[in-house]
């Protein structure tokens, strides 16, 4: 994505925003017209998706134990923990486009 205020960032930033939401959020005209209301709803499915990583990380044994052979469950947890890892570096992404879209800068740091 480009740096913001760079011309074309709020578009890529647009596209970014709903990449990170589900499908169907493409057929809403608002959400493109309104890119700080997409970055809000966004920033809520991410947090959400978060969540439903957490609740499977400390459900994956008693929910798959009896399913799944024993040695597969650590696979199981590796992949649930990535994931999450992953949709936390979103979520952090998330806030700083919205930032960027309500006009806040950050001084970078030495």
């Amino acid at each position: 994505m480009p740096p913001a205020g760079t011309p074309g960032w709020e578009q890529a930033a647009t596209e970014w925003l709903l990449d990170q939401c589900p499908a169907d959020h493409r057929g809403q005209p608002v959400w493109r017209r309104q890119p700080v209301a997409l970055a809000w709803i966004a920033r809520h499915h991410v947090d959400a998706q978060v969540e439903a990583m957490r609740t499977c990380y400390r459900t994956a044994r008693v929910g798959l134990g009896d399913h799944l052979e024993p040695e597969v469950i650590p696979e199981v947890l590796a992949a649930l923990e990535a994931e999450g890892l992953r949709l936390r570096a979103v979520a952090r992404a998330t806030e700083l486009v919205s930032d960027a879209l309500r006009g806040k800068t950050y001084v970078p740091r030495l």
